[in-house]
């Protein structure tokens, strides 16, 4: 019988981060957790001879949210540009997982047309050891760079 080694779970300080803004790129070690969701959209669809609804996916929509610690001016710029100007900047963020206790490799992900919802522009808390940050984003795309293999 097959099982699970727990050596072969990933541990979440075991990635990286980096984001391609206008060409360039930028590790972001100041993140804490980053977490991306894609949703289906879906129609209900009724139809003759059946009481139940059923439903048919009729697209779908792009999410995330991350915890950075507070000390990069880089995303309050962006938005800062944005008000002035009224210029929105996309970019793109590839997320490696790659636990070296692991056997089930690395997965690199990116997220596409990467845009931002909201930043906080000032902080102060005296009651935090370290000021941190929820950023939340939409996104346009996803690829999948490496993916994980099967547990050996």
């Amino acid at each position: 019988m097959a099982f699970l080694k727990a050596s072969d779970t990933i541990s979440g300080q075991e990635g990286r981060a980096y984001a391609t803004i206008n060409g360039q790129v930028e590790e972001m070690f100041y993140v804490k957790t980053l977490e991306a969701t894609v949703e289906k959209q879906k129609a209900e669809v009724k139809t003759l001879g059946r009481r139940g609804v059923q439903h048919k996916a009729t697209g779908w929509s792009g999410s995330g949210s991350m915890t950075i610690f507070y000390m990069t001016t880089r995303f309050r710029q962006m938005m800062l540009d944005y008000m002035k100007t009224g210029v929105d900047q996309y970019f793109d963020i590839e997320v490696t997982n790659e636990d070296p206790t692991s056997s089930i490799g690395k997965q690199t992900v990116t997220l596409k047309g990467v845009n931002l919802d909201s930043v906080i522009m000032a902080s102060l808390d005296t009651e935090s050891d370290a000021l941190e940050e929820e950023v939340s984003f939409t996104f346009e795309d996803v690829e999948i760079g490496n993916a994980f293999n099967a547990p050996a």
